[in-house]
C-alpha cells in the first residue's frame, strides 16, 4: 500500500464511530478488566455481540480459558472510568484500577457505575489479527439507567486505522 492510500485508510478508519465499554473476566481468583471500544451487535436471535479484543492481552487469555465475560457499558461523561482501565488490571478489595465493582450471574466484574451491562458466553471467534473478533452469546441484561454510550470522539482518543 503507498503512502497515500495508508493515510487515507487510517483516516477513514478512524471516522468509524466507537463506544468504550469495560470486559470484565473472571476464572477462579484471576480477573481481568480492560477497556474496549470494538463493539457490535451481530444477531438478535441468538442475541449475539461481536467484540475486538487485542490477543497480547490479559483479558483476551482469561476471556478464552472461561468463556464468559462481563461487558460494562459506560456513559458520556465516564471517561474518568474508562481510563482507568487502559492500564494493566490491579485488584483491591471490590475495586479494579479503583473503581467499584459487582458480579452478577457470571462472576465477571462489573462496573458499578456503568448504567447498563451485559453478560455472556463465548460462543465463536474469528482470529485474523492482531486482535480476535470474539462472539459472544448474551445471558443476562441489566439497565440501571438509559444514557447516551461514552464515545471516544468524545474523550478525543483515536483507535483504529
Amino acid at each position: 500500500m503507498d503512502e497515500q492510500t495508508a493515510a487515507a485508510k487510517k483516516t477513514i478508519l478512524r471516522m468509524i464511530p466507537y463506544g468504550l465499554y469495560v470486559l470484565g473476566v473472571q476464572k477462579g481468583e484471576e480477573v481481568s478488566a480492560a477497556a474496549i471500544n470494538w463493539v457490535t451487535q451481530t444477531s438478535f436471535t441468538p442475541p449475539l455481540i461481536v467484540m475486538g479484543v487485542k490477543k497480547d492481552s490479559g483479558a483476551y487469555a482469561l476471556l478464552k480459558e472461561s468463556g464468559q465475560f462481563a461487558l460494562s457499558f459506560l456513559e458520556s461523561g465516564q471517561g474518568d472510568i474508562g481510563y482507568a482501565f487502559f492500564k494493566p488490571t490491579t485488584v483491591e478489595g471490590d475495586t479494579i484500577n479503583g473503581q467499584a465493582i459487582e458480579r452478577h450471574q457470571t462472576g465477571a466484574p462489573v462496573i458499578s457505575a456503568a448504567p447498563a451491562f451485559v453478560e455472556g458466553k463465548l460462543v465463536g471467534e474469528v482470529d485474523l489479527g492482531d486482535h480476535s473478533c470474539v462472539v459472544g452469546e448474551v445471558t443476562h441484561a441489566v439497565l440501571k439507567r438509559e444514557s447516551k454510550v461514552l464515545t471516544l470522539d468524545e474523550l478525543g482518543v483515536k483507535y483504529g486505522g
